[in-house]
């Protein structure tokens, strides 16, 4: 059930005739995990606290470097030193009260992701590296859950989502030749909006699953280069059985 002050606060949503009513109360029961929060996992934590996602929870065991502000706009100067999860928490929290916020500073890993993944209906993985990707992709698969992988490298940007019985992370990129695929394993530089415009599409496939409506990144890859303003949607021909 909607509030008067709900109907307020998602008039716009409930305005899209997609969503509606009855897809502002799904988001209002969700729960969402975002594993990262960097350039991508802060701004689509952000977005999904302002859609009212009922419950979302964010992990990083990364605190704020100066380095990361030109990219990561939810952080201050002062803030630097802090754990970003706590300080996203705190964001998040202030944008929509009502949206429960959860701050975990611990590393994700392959020993404790099934047990933090198990009890949410979205999972986004923000991170910055291949490795963690392909934890999430693997788990994810085991799990049965939906889930989005974006990353970025300079301008560029890829993003993908996945599900059971489509094509998965590892499925377009092997573990042994991971680092050819959606972020180097070596350290890059990142321009700022090719993250926003990356963690806006994860936002958004959050959005469509929990709402069930919109056609989803699923059996596909989408690539943009900002510095081109060339993007690429790569479809596979058939679902993973």
């Amino acid at each position: 059930m909607l509030t008067d002050e709900d109907r307020i606060r998602y008039s716009r949503m409930i305005s899209v005739q997609e969503i509606g009513t009855e897809g502002v109360v799904r988001l209002k029961n969700a729960r969402v995990l975002i594993v990262g929060a960097g350039a991508l996992g802060s701004l689509c934590a952000m977005y999904l606290a302002g859609t009212g996602v009922g419950e979302l929870t964010v992990t990083d065991f990364d605190t704020i470097d100066i380095s990361n502000l030109p990219r990561q706009l939810f952080y201050t100067t002062c803030e630097t030193g802090e754990y970003k999860a706590r300080i996203l928490e705190g964001r998040m929290t202030a944008l929509n009260p009502d949206c429960k916020v959860t701050a975990l500073t611990n590393m994700v890993t392959v020993g404790n992701a099934e047990k933090l993944f198990k009890d949410y209906d979205f999972i986004v993985d923000a991170t910055d590296n291949p490795a963690s990707k392909y934890n999430t992709d693997k788990v994810c698969q085991k799990l049965g859950k939906h889930y989005c992988i974006g990353g970025v490298s300079g301008f560029r940007g890829q993003v993908m989502s996945s599900g059971p019985g489509y094509v998965s992370y590892s499925d377009v990129f092997s573990p042994e030749g991971v680092c050819a695929g959606i972020t180097p394993c070596s350290v890059s530089g990142v321009v700022g909006p090719a993250a926003g415009v990356i963690s806006c599409i994860q936002a958004s496939e959050a959005i469509k699953h929990i709402t069930g409506t919109g056609d989803m990144l699923y059996n596909k890859l989408y690539s943009i280069d900002l510095a081109t303003m060339q993007s690429n949607l790569f479809i596979h021909s058939a679902n993973i059985s």
